[in-house]
């Protein structure tokens, strides 16, 4: 099974486990970051939030596979971010915990197929983000 696959399995499985894990992740970034919550405060649907996080794993799921556009996406946001005070670290701690939140959900199915495929995909969009930051 390829990265792109085992990445869009795992969150079939995920999703089937918790339903939207988007709360899930947002409650953990304000938990470690809660600076970062008064940057959402007229987000009172939360669909803010919901664009970030599917854009987030369509451009993880694209960076597992063929990668036509996931790097532009990940420097342009890491750009429009930083503008807005986001720290690198930061933007980073948004994926990771992405990828905690899935092997949270998974539990003993988190396999370490699955947290290679995740670790891989989460390893290059650190490198996108400090190849970017370092040129800014």
């Amino acid at each position: 099974m390829t990265t792109q696959q085992l990445l869009a399995q795992s969150l079939e499985q995920v999703v089937e486990r918790v339903g939207d894990p988007a709360p899930l992740v947002y409650q953990r970034l304000f938990e470690r970051s809660p600076e970062l919550l008064p940057m959402f405060v007229g987000d009172t649907r939360g669909s803010v939030r919901a664009e970030m996080f599917l854009r987030a794993i369509d451009t993880l799921t694209d960076l597992a596979g063929e990668r036509h556009y996931a790097a532009g996406m990940i420097a342009s946001e890491w750009s429009n971010h930083s503008m807005n005070g986001v720290s690198t670290r930061q933007f980073d701690s948004f994926f990771e915990i992405i990828v905690e939140v899935c092997q949270q959900a998974l539990g003993a199915d988190w396999t370490p197929e699955i947290d290679a495929a995740w670790r891989s995909t989460l390893d290059r969009v650190i490198g996108v983000t400090a190849r970017v930051s370092a040129a800014a």
